[in-house]
C-alpha cells in the first residue's frame, strides 16, 4: 500500500493557517523601487531639481504629487473623524 501525502489547496482565500500579509505590510519590490527612484532624486538635485520639473512640466508634477499625497485624510476628532465648525455672524446694516 502506497501513501500519498497530500499538499493543501492553493486558493486566494484568507482563512485559518493562511492570514495573509499583515495590515500595513509593504511589498519588498516596491520598498526597494521606492528607495531607488529616492536615491536617484537625491542624485538629481533633489528639492531644486523637483522645483525645475515643477515649472518645466506642471502637468507631470501635479500628476506626481497626486499620486504621492494620502489617499485619507484625517481630522482631529476621535476616530480620525474631520471637526467642522460653522459660525453665523449677523451684521446689523443699519449699524
Amino acid at each position: 500500500m502506497t501513501t500519498q501525502t497530500t499538499k493543501p489547496k492553493n486558493t486566494t482565500k484568507f482563512g485559518k493557517g493562511n492570514p495573509g500579509k499583515p495590515k500595513g505590510a509593504v511589498n519588498k519590490v516596491t520598498k526597494e523601487l521606492k528607495e531607488m527612484i529616492l536615491h536617484a532624486l537625491d542624485d538629481a538635485g533633489g528639492i531644486e531639481y523637483l522645483k525645475r520639473k515643477a515649472e518645466s512640466h506642471p502637468a507631470a508634477f501635479i500628476a506626481l504629487i497626486g499620486k504621492t499625497l494620502p489617499l485619507t485624510i484625517g481630522g482631529a476628532g476621535a476616530d480620525g473623524a474631520l471637526v467642522h465648525r460653522v459660525e453665523v455672524v449677523i451684521v446689523d446694516p443699519q449699524a
